[in-house]
Formats: structure tokens, sequence, C-alpha cells
């Protein structure tokens, strides 16, 4: 449960406009939700709502309207803004060529406790985050709130690097909003990436935090900062990371982009042109947030990924996160969300993580959700680890809220959980997980990022099985495409780039047939395994 609290000390910023523009803001239901208040010189003052915008009156406002407010504000900075000390209001002029103050847009700041709620779980990974969002949908009252948070509830050492005072406040002091983190000032905005290494370098944080990185010195500062080992929390220009990756200046923050030029074997294996874009680096942010409201933010947990499956012309797994209006969070799939209709199970949820891919031998990863067909049931997911801690397990579910539980008896399992050495320790476990059906998944290693992974994956296929449509039944056409998109997910996710053979789900002998056709057209080697109901066909890299 998430609740909101939201303080704005708008009679401070209120008690600064015109006589006339005040009075036209006196009424409550004319506070809610104001946004900011424009002042141009020759024009009615408008205040402005998420969506709409109102006019003040009907007099036009004058020099000396401006004058005497401008009078009242403290001084404006080289980046033209100018604040209310120990609030969080931000005032920005717009200036004619001679210097003198022809307009002014009063933006209203609030410190809003309870938003970080959203990414409560990704603060305690320390990993760096990166916020983006079009203007005013409360980027930087994530970030104050992200700080406040680091600092009091998890006990990190921030700081803020405050280039216009709108994180902690104008004036000496911070704004109580960012609680104990401290904030360092800015004199002028292009020196900001100086500010950011001065910290480091002087400081010691663990935590720094940073409104809108803009400038490619600053991206580079960034990249810094994160090799140094210290967590990053920034907003940047841009409403989603697909305009990151396509933004040279900030490009970097996400790994950047290179051309590659690929050999003939590997474009005709890629089925690719000649010239790609790949990723050229590690981002300097792994998990990156889009907020397209207060309420709905999207979470890319695995920036790497995403970016990789972008270039690739891949639509990326991306989680949306939902504020209801009681409080609770709400977690949506977007791929499943958009999704227009149902395939077949495997088809439906492809698994291209190449910790996740099948591997030889006589149950598979990609068996997890496709050897029982059966009612599956709606309780937990029942997990028996073979050579993975189990704590691990436990520590996924509590962090994600998962219906995950760890058992010893193989009977009660739903899946076993395995690294590739740990069923060759314990082979009589296997035989038992084919014997009763149990499948088995095999990741990389025993640490918590492949567990989550993993994790992740079965729940999501569970919920896909769980749905009628999903489940096809042997034989028929329904199977038949089942089968063919089976084989044409591996061939072009594990076989073809990876160069690692696949052994696909037991299919009947005409499925395995036209399984077979498909590969040859691949040119591209296969081969029928196991016996009875068991067979099954192996692919193999070229």
């Amino acid at each position: 449960m998430t609740t909101q609290r939201i303080t704005d000390d708008l009679d401070r910023l209120l008690e600064r406009l015109p006589d006339d523009v005040r009075e036209a803001l006196q009424p409550l239901e004319r506070r809610e939700q104001l946004l900011e208040v424009v002042l141009d010189l020759g024009r009615v003052p408008e205040a402005r709502y998420p969506g709409r915008a109102l006019a003040l009156g009907e007099a036009c406002l004058t020099k000396e309207d401006l004058q005497a407010m401008v009078a009242r504000l403290g001084r404006f900075g080289a980046d033209n803004r100018a604040g209310i000390e120990r609030t969080l209001h931000r005032i920005s002029a717009i200036r004619n060529r001679q210097g003198e103050v022809v307009g002014l847009t009063c933006r209203v700041g609030r410190a809003v406790y309870g938003t970080v709620g959203m990414v409560r779980d990704l603060l305690d990974s320390a990993q760096s985050l990166l916020l983006m969002g079009r203007p005013g949908v409360g980027k930087t009252t994530a970030l104050r709130e992200i700080a406040r948070v680091l600092a009091d509830d998890l006990q990190r050492r921030v700081v803020v690097i405050d280039t216009s005072n709108e994180i902690a406040g104008d004036g000496d002091i911070p704004h109580p909003a960012i609680g104990r983190a401290r904030r360092m000032q800015v004199t002028r905005p292009e020196h900001q990436h100086q500010v950011m290494i001065e910290a480091v370098e002087n400081h010691m944080p663990e935590v720094i935090v940073i409104d809108e990185i803009g400038t490619e010195l600053e991206a580079q500062a960034a990249r810094t900062i994160a090799e140094r080992g210290v967590m990053l929390v920034a907003t940047a220009h841009g409403n989603a990371l697909a305009n990151l990756i396509k933004n040279p200046t900030l490009s970097d923050l996400v790994g950047g982009i290179q051309s590659v030029t690929l050999g003939d074997d590997e474009a005709r294996r890629r089925r690719s042109q000649k010239t790609v874009l790949e990723r050229a680096a590690e981002p300097t942010f792994p998990v990156a947030v889009e907020m397209h409201s207060r309420h709905r933010w999207s979470v890319h947990t695995d920036v790497a990924a995403t970016v990789d499956q972008l270039l690739r012309g891949q639509q990326p797994r991306v989680q949306m996160r939902e504020l209801a209006s009681d409080g609770s969070l709400r977690l949506v799939d977007v791929r499943e969300e958009n999704r227009p209709h149902r395939r077949p199970a495997l088809a439906a949820v492809p698994m291209p993580n190449p910790e996740l891919r099948s591997v030889p031998g006589p149950l598979m990863a990609s068996d997890a959700s496709e050897v029982d067909t059966g009612p599956v049931a709606t309780e937990d997911l029942q997990v028996i680890c073979c050579g993975i801690t189990s704590r691990l397990v436990d520590e996924a579910s509590r962090r994600h809220r998962w219906p995950v539980r760890v058992v010893e008896d193989l009977a009660e399992a739903d899946v076993v959980l395995s690294i590739r050495q740990g069923l060759g320790r314990q082979p009589s476990l296997r035989r038992q997980a084919r014997d009763l059906r149990v499948p088995i998944l095999v990741i990389k290693s025993d640490s918590l990022p492949q567990v989550e992974r993993a994790l992740d994956r079965l729940l999501l296929r569970r919920d896909v099985l769980q749905e009628p449509e999903a489940v096809t039944p042997p034989g028929g056409q329904d199977d038949e495409l089942a089968g063919l998109e089976e084989c044409r997910l591996a061939v072009e996710q594990v076989v073809m780039p990876e160069g690692r053979p696949v052994e696909l789900l037991p299919r009947s002998e005409r499925v395995r047939r036209m399984q077979a056709d498909l590969v040859s057209r691949y040119r591209l080697r296969s081969d029928v395994f196991g016996q009875a109901d068991h067979c099954r066909l192996r692919v193999f890299p070229p």
C-alpha cells in the first residue's frame, strides 16, 4: 500500500503575484493541481493545469506589474531562474534584447511523499536509475522523494547536485523534502558536470542525484561516476528509451550505438543487412523508468537487453506499474497487454535470454511451461532447488512480491530450478523429475539476477497456460502451428545468433517432419532423438 502526502507552500508563491492574479487564484478549486502561472507583458495572466489553461481576469499585465513582482523575488541566476527561499517553487524569466524581463513562468513546486513506492524495490538493488518523461509529469518530484528515501530510510550517503535549486529549493538551507541528503549548488548550468565529479572526489557519496542530464559532458561525467561504483539517480531529456537511443548527445547513458559491418555468413545467419546498429558499451544506467503520468510508469529492469531488442527491431519487454486510487501498486506486462491475439503458448511467450534457453537432455528450459498441458494451479509456484541457494529464491520472491515458494519434496514441485553442474551431481533427481514429468529449468549461475530472470519467465509462462485458449491439444492444426513457431523461435533466437544446439519439445512424426523441413530452409542440420512419445527434434548450429 502506497499513500501520498503533498506539501506545496503555495501561499508563499501567491503572495508575490500581482494583486489581481492573487485574488483570481483564491478559490480552492483553482489551487488544486495548479502547475504554473504564466505572466506575459501585454497579455492576460494564465493559470495552467493538467490538460487545460484558465485566464485569470480580463486585464493585461503592465510593465509595472512585472517589475513589482521581480522586486519581490530573489536574484535571477545565469539560467534566468529564481526561487523563493526554502520552497520548491521556480520562477523563470523571459527577457527582451535589452535584458529586461517581459515574461515570467511561475512553476509550482510540490513535495509529494509516497511517490517512491512505484520504484521502491529498485532502490534496494543499488543499481543506477534513470527517469524519463515529458515536462510536468513529475520527474523532479520523484527525484526529490527518492533522495529522501535513500538518505533517511536506507541510510545511504546521498549528495544532490542541484543546478537550478529545483530539487532542494532556493536558499542555502535545503528543503526538508530531501531528508538528510546533502545538497551541492551549481554556480552556472554549464558547470554541472564539474560539480558532479567534485562531489565524488571530495565528499565520498554512495549515491549521486542529478536533475536534467542534457549535455555530452554531463553524460561522460555520469559514466565516470558509475565506473567508480557510485549509484546514480538522474533525469534526462526524452520521453522514452527509444528517443534516448536516437539522441547522439545522450545515447551513451544507455550504452551508445555504433555501426557494425557483418561478414557474409553472419549476415546470412541473422537474416539482416551487412551493416547493422549495435550497442557500443554497457549502459551507465542499468535500470530506466518512463513516466507517462504521475500514476503510470514503465520500468525497464534490464536496459542493455531493451536497447539490444530495439536495435534489432524487436518489441522489448516492459513492466508497467500503475498506482491505483486505493494506493495499491498494479504490475502489468506491456508485451502481454498490447498483444492483439493469442497464439500457442510457446509463441506467446518467447524466451530470448540466453540464460533461459534450452539445453540438451531429457528435460529442457523451454519445457518449463510445456511438459504438462493439463490444468495449472493458481496458487504459489512451487520450486525445488538443485545446486541453487534457496535463499535467493526467497529473496527474489519477497522483492517482487511473486507467488513463489521453495519446497523440498519433488512430488510437490512445479519446476526444478538448477545450475548445469547441479544436475550432474544429482542424477537421481533428474530421473525422478522425468518420471514425474516435472520440468527442469537450467540457468547459468547461482546468482540473484539469474534466479530473478528465471522466476519471472516461469511465472509469465504459467499465467499464459492458465488461459484456456493457450492450451493446445496434441495433434491437429494448432499443434502443427505451435511446433513450427517453437522451431522458428529456437532457430532465430538461440541456434543462429548463439551458435548452440536446441532440443525441441516432443511432437508427432508429422510435426517433426515439418520442423525438419523448416530447419533445412535455414540451411541448418537436425536429427531426431528419443523413443515413442518422447521423440523430439534437435537443431544444430551451422
